[in-house]
């Protein structure tokens, strides 16, 4: 079964996020199609392919047993590989070592970073079209899954508009592109009419990209799915911070959801460092949404109990990280939230003084309290 990337509801590639747990979840809330995290070139073609039975998956992994990538059947039919690469043969030999067990072949070409540009991948592609032709030319015609490509917008709506027509000369199946140019940061404004130019400009499917903070319900997905022009959405922050996004019902819960994605992580065997800083990273993302007017958290950090509850200490921008700070704890309020209970609406709040609790301890300024209550509560 090929893939079709129009009218769909797309799981973005994120380093260090786009697990196979993180994906199994974002499949089982909705999502049509996922993206794996970026793997380089390199890294994958040390590994060896090894099935294995105990988990029920597929492991590349390296001599010494760390394992790269992982995939499943719940997933084969929907779920695309994405490499880094600058390099046409290393690219082929990633694909066809990955071509029986996966559904989609990308290469990334958008990620601004520096360990990815100064290697001649990632955003660097952008200023490199005939390496790209190559490389994407010798996917399509070598390897029997569609092959895509993800890209950032260039510096004038003309010169995206070229690149996104040369690329689908190449005969790649879609484009994702991420609305924001190669210097530009999630806080930066979405360049959703370059999109939209782009979208018009080819007749590949154009997956857009870079709207998260603008997705608020599932049907904010289809909403900016028209506003783009474009056949698809794909969401990374959005789904990071709260994977049920996907869900045409709305939304679950943060606590739902944390507790179904360690399941997910247990049955698969994750390390729990790693599961730590994703869910980590689904609280701050979610939390700093709130924060408006240039109030920023100098630091959000979480921690999973063993009885699984959230505490969640958070500082304002010139207070200090650590916990025992005496002068921190003198201008901030602790309070307790129940799963499931908001802001506005829990009882008076009292000192804890220590007190152990099963429900969510928070430590946080009456700056950012009062951020908080503003925005109606935060639901845990």
């Amino acid at each position: 079964m090929s893939l079709c990337y129009k009218g769909k509801a797309i799981l973005a590639p994120m380093v260090r996020v786009g697990t196979l747990p993180m994906r199994l979840l974002a499949l089982k809330y909705g999502a049509d199609i996922v993206y794996a995290e970026e793997i380089i070139d390199f890294k994958i073609l040390k590994t060896t392919r090894i099935e294995n039975k105990l988990l029920g998956t597929v492991d590349f992994v390296l001599t010494d047993g760390t394992v790269v990538f992982r995939t499943c059947d719940v997933e084969k039919q929907r779920v695309v590989f994405q490499m880094g690469t600058a390099d046409s043969e290393r690219a082929l030999k990633v694909a066809k070592l990955l071509e029986n067990d996966v559904a989609g072949i990308d290469v990334n070409m958008g990620c601004p970073k520096d360990y990815s540009c100064k290697g001649g991948m990632g955003a660097a592609l952008l200023t490199q079209p005939d390496t790209v032709r190559k490389i994407l030319t010798t996917l399509v015609q070598g390897v029997s899954k569609p092959v895509t490509c993800k890209i950032r917008i260039l510096p004038t709506v003309e010169e995206t508009i070229a690149f996104a027509k040369m690329v689908e000369e190449t005969g790649i199946v879609a484009l994702a592109v991420h609305g924001r140019e190669k210097h530009e940061r999630s806080r930066d404004p979405v360049h959703i009419n370059v999109i939209r130019e782009v979208a018009k400009a080819v007749s590949i499917p154009v997956i857009a990209n870079g709207v998260s903070l603008m997705i608020n319900t599932y049907k904010d997905i289809e909403k900016y799915r028209q506003e783009t022009g474009c056949s698809s959405v794909m969401l990374a922050r959005a789904a990071q911070w709260n994977p049920s996004i996907f869900r045409k019902e709305g939304r679950l819960s943060a606590s739902e959801v944390i507790t179904e994605y360690i399941k997910l992580n247990e049955k698969r065997k994750r390390k729990r460092s790693n599961l730590s800083s994703e869910i980590t990273e689904m609280k701050v993302k979610y939390l700093r949404k709130l924060y408006t007017g240039g109030v920023t958290p100098k630091g959000i950090l979480l921690e999973w109990s063993s009885r699984r509850r959230c505490c969640i200490q958070c500082f304002n921008s010139n207070s200090s990280n650590s916990y025992n700070d005496e002068d921190n704890r003198k201008n901030s309020n602790f309070f307790m939230l129940s799963p499931g209970e908001t802001v506005s609406n829990s009882p008076p709040m009292k000192p804890l003084k220590g007190k152990k609790t099963d429900g969510l301890k928070v430590l946080l300024s009456s700056e950012t309290r009062n951020i908080l209550q503003r925005s109606g509560g935060w639901i845990l």
